[in-house]
């Protein structure tokens, strides 16, 4: 939902030019591909910038690819305009107008290589050092069922528990250990309702725009449930009125019969983090990477964040799996593109996204943060990391000396989270799934006592099958 898929264009950008002189294109089996090539010169175009990216972006781009371009005379990078959204890449794809190398969300990767929409890049993207250092959960998303790497992570994120610790404090509550079950979200969210009528002590995205329906989602995945049933890379039917689903429902139920949730039952993405930020919600789930938002939007007072990793519950069936709802974005290759183009656009990937935007190595990591304080953006903002847990503690090493945000504060969700399993948004429909969702999430936040949560999901349950059946009728 509110991922990192949204478009990083000036920071990243900025840190690319930052990096230039200091990033190397690895050497491999992309260089023979593109050397074997019949033509002197392999062209690409990449979908980077978005429509009305600003004059300096694509200035900054284009130098990029210029010192990219330098480094490699042999290929040729043309930048297009992309932006992703369902509707419009499903069009792309069906008149083949996508860009040589693309951006898609995690829960497009594994279903767009099953149909050989998407190129297959094992053989390239293997040939490069961090492939091994990926993050299990996070390659994954870009591993078809054959095993074939079809999609490069480079962004992740993972949800969270965010909370208030001045309010913590105030409820005679530990700010350093927040609550690691439900139980104690629910106990603490009492005690901090109590001792400050003015804030929610635990607060959910209610707005009808598909947030409501992304946090019941993300409860769900936590108590257990999951909301569609069948292949994960291709569910076949909705799956509203699970456990987990029903589980979750029923804490919001009890903390809004607690007077424990506050009256704004209408709260958005970034209603919330404004709430938070002004001190009116003691606890609420969101991404991981909300921290910059409100630094950035509504000067949030860095002492009061607090970040915990999402407790996880089985809701007592015995069969379900609890997991932290997480997302993310995965770079593509065209299925058009010849050996010589997918070898380039992996190294182009390597430069351009590994070695600068995630830090791969050392120097592309200081270079990228020294883009950000110059820009004076927050450096060490917790992320789901895309490397693994070594890797992970190396680059936190590293940019130790540069980070400008309160990194105790986050070390509930730091500790914890790369051992806690990850599960993708819901592959099917995923906006319309959480849009079906919304309203039973008002209806339980609304009528705390009347709002009969097995009905309730039952009834939705048809919208999600529709919402289902018209996205495989779409894709067909």
């Amino acid at each position: 939902m509110k991922s990192k898929f949204s478009a990083r264009t000036s920071l990243r950008i900025g840190a690319a030019v930052a990096a230039t002189g200091l990033l190397a294109a690895a050497m491999g089996t992309g260089s023979a591909a593109i050397a074997k090539s019949k033509s002197s010169t392999v062209n690409i175009t990449v979908g980077v910038l978005v429509p009305g990216a600003t004059k300096a972006a694509n200035a900054a781009l284009n130098h990029q690819i210029a010192t990219f371009m330098k480094e490699n005379p042999g290929i040729n990078v043309k930048q297009i305009e992309y932006d992703w959204t369902a509707p419009t890449f499903a069009a792309q794809l069906a008149a083949g107008t996508l860009p040589t190398m693309f951006t898609v969300p995690f829960t497009n990767g594994r279903a767009l290589g099953d149909a050989g929409q998407i190129a297959n890049l094992t053989k390239y993207a293997k040939s490069y050092p961090w492939f091994t250092k990926f993050n299990k959960a996070v390659i994954a998303e870009g591993t078809d069922s054959k095993g074939q790497i079809v999609a490069i992570p480079e962004a992740a994120y993972a949800q969270a528990l965010t909370y208030n610790r001045t309010l913590f404090s105030a409820a005679g509550l530990n700010p350093n250990k927040p609550p690691t079950t439900w139980a104690g979200v629910e106990s603490d969210a009492v005690a901090i309702a109590k001792s400050n009528p003015n804030a929610a002590g635990f607060a959910m995205m209610g707005a009808n725009d598909n947030t409501a329906g992304w946090i019941l989602t993300t409860l769900t995945d936590a108590f257990g449930g999951s909301m569609e049933s069948g292949p994960v890379a291709n569910p076949t039917s909705a799956n509203f009125d699970n456990p987990g689903a029903v589980a979750a429902l029923d804490m919001v139920q009890k903390l809004r019969e607690a007077n424990a949730m506050g009256s704004n039952f209408g709260l958005s993405w970034g209603t919330s983090n404004q709430a938070f930020a002004a001190g009116q919600i003691g606890m609420f789930v969101s991404g991981s990477d909300v921290y910059t938002n409100m630094v950035q939007a509504y000067s949030l007072n860095p002492s009061i964040y607090g970040l915990a990793a999402l407790p996880e519950q089985s809701s007592g069936t015995g069969a379900d799996h609890p997991a932290i709802l997480g997302g993310g974005t995965l770079v593509a290759v065209s299925p058009k593109a010849s050996q010589a183009q997918i070898a380039a656009s992996v190294k182009w990937i390597n430069y351009y996204y590994m070695d600068g935007e995630n830090g791969f190595t050392k120097s592309g990591l200081i270079a990228y943060d020294k883009s950000l304080l110059a820009n004076n953006q927050p450096v060490g903002v917790p992320e789901f990391p895309i490397f693994n847990a070594k890797l992970f503690a190396q680059q936190q090493k590293w940019q130790k000396s540069l980070i400008n945000v309160p990194e105790s504060q986050f070390a509930p969700f730091n500790s914890q989270i790369l051992k806690d399993q990850l599960v993708s948004e819901p592959a099917a429909a995923t906006q319309a799934i959480y849009g079906d969702l919304d309203s039973v999430v008002e209806d339980v936040l609304t009528d705390p006592t009347g709002a009969n949560i097995p009905a309730l999901l039952s009834a939705a349950n048809a919208s999600g099958n529709a919402s289902i059946q018209q996205a495989a009728a779409g894709s067909s």
